[in-house]
């Protein structure tokens, strides 16, 4: 896995000879690097795949060479697939997903828990555990039904069906569907959009909306209220505000 740190922390698989294959390793690795973000370094990662693939999901060569107990599998899988879902949901800046190709399996996951996906026409996606006898997983389970809905996701979990770009991005698994030329454009216009808003601030409302998914909407009211009222201390509050009684744009550090 290649990392480029900045502004905007730039992760991308490395492995085109097994279509981004995601080895134990990596998945670790993966977790490492969405584990450090501070929105005061950080406006955005966006995460992609060297070659024609995005990520083909587990490596099933690095799954036939496993000899472990259940209890064994549990702690690894918590501890790479799990480890990578939590601290993408929970982290305090934007993940983009730049689909530069098929996206299955944990590639398919992977897509679904980042806060924004592209994905250039030619790609495909597929919840395709099932046809290695596997259940979904990365935060497949949690958040794929909210996010194309709860038959979608059994039907491409109990199938293993493959879907196209086009059909990704209207059953809203995608943001939107560019040809593949014009991937790296579309999400350099949107990184540079989210370099332009308070980083801290869209952290919290990030972290807001995933609290409160599936929760009762009293106890989302509180943690909406606590969350309003730690934004309205923040710099970024103070400068939209003079921005917007001065007429001028907000500057956002």
């Amino acid at each position: 896995m290649q990392i480029d740190d900045g502004p905007v922390r730039r992760i991308t698989f490395d492995r085109p000879d097994v279509r981004n294959a995601m080895t134990a390793a990596v998945a670790r690795e993966l977790a490492d690097a969405l584990a450090d973000l501070d929105p005061e370094e950080h406006d955005a990662v966006v995460i992609t795949g060297e070659g024609d693939a995005f990520s083909a999901g587990g490596d099933i060569e690095a799954m036939a060479e496993r000899a472990e107990t259940t209890p064994e599998a549990y702690e690894r899988v918590r501890t790479t697939l799990g480890r990578v879902a939590e601290n993408a949901l929970s982290a305090p800046v934007p993940i983009v997903a730049k689909v530069n190709g098929d996206a299955v399996v944990a590639g398919m996951s992977l897509t679904a828990i980042s806060d924004f996906a592209y994905a250039g026409d030619s790609a495909r996606f597929g919840a395709t555990f099932v046809n290695v006898g596997l259940v979904p997983d990365m935060g497949a389970t949690a958040i794929l039904p909210r996010l194309i809905g709860l038959r979608k996701t059994k039907e491409l979990a109990f199938t293993g069906d493959l879907v196209d770009a086009n059909e990704a991005a209207e059953m809203d698994l995608v943001n939107e569907t560019v040809p593949d030329d014009d991937l790296d454009d579309r999400v350099a216009d949107l990184v540079e959009t989210l370099r332009n808003r308070p980083t801290a601030n869209i952290g919290l409302a990030k972290e807001a909306i995933h609290d409160n998914l599936g929760q009762p909407w009293r106890d989302g009211l509180r943690r909406e209220a606590r969350l309003q009222s730690m934004a309205y201390d923040t710099p970024a509050h103070d400068e939209g505000v003079d921005a917007f009684l001065n007429g001028r744009k907000p500057d956002f550090d």
